[in-house]
């Protein structure tokens, strides 16, 4: 499959709670469908060539959901830690995590440490799991790197600029995403890489989460390869 230019593949997944609800089912059990969607995905994207994907698990926002929500949330987050990310290590994929650590629970923070110790030198795709994460909590948090920077001598203001923002950045070691796909039908971004997806493709599909298959990945990226990416220049 040719995928041109396409390094990178941000997800929204969304549609989970609502696949739950239309089957009569807990919430809980379109968030585990939606886990599980995740690690094939993962594996789509390995197989279609593309060495980064990044996803958008767990937003700063949705701490605010029910304390039962957050809860069954952080319990399945424990259990893929422990066990649901191991096929993905064995086919040689790169885990990484981006988002507000402190937010979360020691014993999460330290599987999170673990797992990207275990797979640091995989090399056949790098999933970067946005967990506690919040666009402009990310630019606000690189803003401060840099004041303290500047405050400690380091740098002159004259040395700020977008090149050193974006080195602050959690994303600072992956390229910026080429394609962002959302599932689920809606259409905004809420909150999510505003800065890394300044010039990125936009794909909404109205398949939910927990529906979304290898097949449709490959129509859109099959899609994308079609697009002119012009960057503001024309």
């Amino acid at each position: 499959m040719d995928i041109g230019n396409l390094q990178h593949i941000a997800f929204i997944m969304d549609g989970n709670r609502r696949w739950a609800k239309q089957r009569g089912l807990p919430a809980f059990q379109g968030h585990k469908k939606g886990a599980d969607t995740l690690v094939e995905i993962a594996k789509a994207v390995r197989n279609c060539g593309v060495k980064y994907m990044t996803v958008y698990a767990f937003s700063t926002e949705n701490w605010h959901r029910s304390e039962a929500e957050v809860e069954q949330l952080m319990g399945l987050l424990r259990q893929y830690l422990d066990d649901g990310f191991k096929e993905l290590q064995k086919d040689n994929v790169r885990i990484i995590f981006i988002g507000e650590r402190d937010m979360l629970a020691a014993d999460i923070v330290q599987k999170i440490e673990k797992i990207e110790q275990e797979t640091r030198h995989n090399s056949e795709v790098t999933l970067c799991v946005a967990l506690s994460y919040g666009g402009r909590q990310e630019i606000v948090a690189a803003t401060k790197k840099i004041a303290r920077q500047a405050a400690e001598g380091k740098i002159s203001v004259d040395d700020i600029n977008a090149d050193l923002l974006q080195k602050n950045l959690y994303t600072a070691d992956i390229p910026d995403p080429d394609l962002m796909i959302r599932t689920g039908g809606e259409i905004r971004i809420s909150n999510y890489l505003l800065w890394q997806l300044s010039y990125s493709e936009l794909y909404f599909s109205p398949t939910l989460w927990p529906d979304f298959e290898a097949a449709e990945l490959t129509q859109i990226i099959e899609n994308y390869t079609k697009r002119e990416r012009r960057y503001g220049k024309s």
